[in-house]
């Protein structure tokens, strides 16, 4: 079996780690409902993209309160 020749050094796992980093998620606002939405994708609220209607939506159900 082959072994490692020498224990990698904290800067070099620091150097191999440098592109794992989290970044933050980008979002816009929906022209239409103003609602955040992710660049270059249809708006799940009102289902419009680029102006136009592109996604059909189903309205959701009003909460009624039981006694």
């Amino acid at each position: 079996m082959a072994n490692p020749k020498k224990r990698r050094t904290k800067s070099a796992v620091g150097k191999n780690r440098a592109h794992l980093a989290l970044t933050k998620t980008t979002l816009n606002k929906c022209p239409k409902c103003g609602v955040a939405v992710k660049p270059h994708t249809a708006c799940a609220f009102c289902g419009n993209y680029k102006g136009k209607t592109v996604l059909k939506v189903k309205s959701k159900a009003k909460k009624t309160k039981t006694k």
